[in-house]
């Protein structure tokens, strides 16, 4: 992937912190693939000490923070260990759903090679989930996590039902756009590819409070693919 300018990937800044708006397909931290450039090694370029004090999942979009100095690594990572930290995901998922302030109560397991499950003797996770936008076999789904385990609204979603458009580790399955337009015809000897190719989910929303007890709540925009899959549902859902 080409990689962005760190620079345009900020959403606010002051002394203390810098919030981004996540690419897709970038890691947080140090990925395993050798090579591999992350979103903390761009912002190190930016600010030298800079810190990411929560990560997002790969695939993932959206707001994530970093801070700039150890002072306020330390006063918002309690923040999120003491779950005062606002986070708003954006999902698509398939079905139709009516959720109100639906809340998913169930444990997760960290499992190896990457995946995750429910289990009783995992640890407490909790999740609300709320209807945006009804596109007859899809919706999209504001997901309000009040802890932050591995994968947990991906999970709690395939408990409801709703797994996430292309998720397919959590049963999601892709969405082209020929089950979406009648009259779609694909070029010749071509292979039709996903409408969107990372299971989607996006960090639309965070709120914390600053050093000098100020809070800030902040908002990251729809990156493309994620914008095309909500306005195609929109016209043909």
């Amino acid at each position: 992937m080409k990689l962005p300018a760190f620079q345009d990937l900020i959403i606010f800044e002051n002394d203390d912190y810098i919030v981004v708006n996540k690419p897709p397909f970038l890691a947080t931290l140090e990925d395993r693939a050798l090579n591999a450039t992350n979103l903390l090694a761009l912002a190190r370029q930016y600010h030298p000490d800079a810190q990411a004090c929560h990560r997002l999942d790969k695939e993932t979009s959206g707001c994530l923070a970093i801070a700039k100095n150890p002072e306020a690594y330390r006063h918002l990572s309690m923040q999120f260990e003491n779950r005062q930290v606002q986070k708003v995901y954006h999902a698509v998922a398939w079905g139709s759903h009516a959720f109100q302030d639906e809340l998913v109560d169930r444990a997760i397991q960290p499992g190896l090679k990457g995946v995750a499950k429910l289990a009783y003797k995992g640890k407490p996770a909790q999740t609300y989930f709320t209807t945006l936008e009804k596109f007859g076999r899809h919706t999209l789904l504001a997901c309000k996590p009040i802890t932050g385990r591995m994968h947990q609204i991906r999970l709690h979603l395939a408990f409801l039902k709703a797994p996430i458009v292309q998720d397919e580790l959590y049963g999601g399955e892709p969405l082209y756009l020929s089950t979406l337009k009648r009259k779609f015809n694909l070029a010749k000897n071509t292979e039709e590819q996903p409408v969107i190719k990372r299971f989607a989910l996006h960090s639309y929303q965070l709120g914390f409070t600053l050093l000098n007890s100020e809070t800030v709540m902040v908002t990251a925009e729809y990156p493309k693919d994620f914008q095309v899959l909500v306005k195609l549902l929109r016209q043909h859902g």
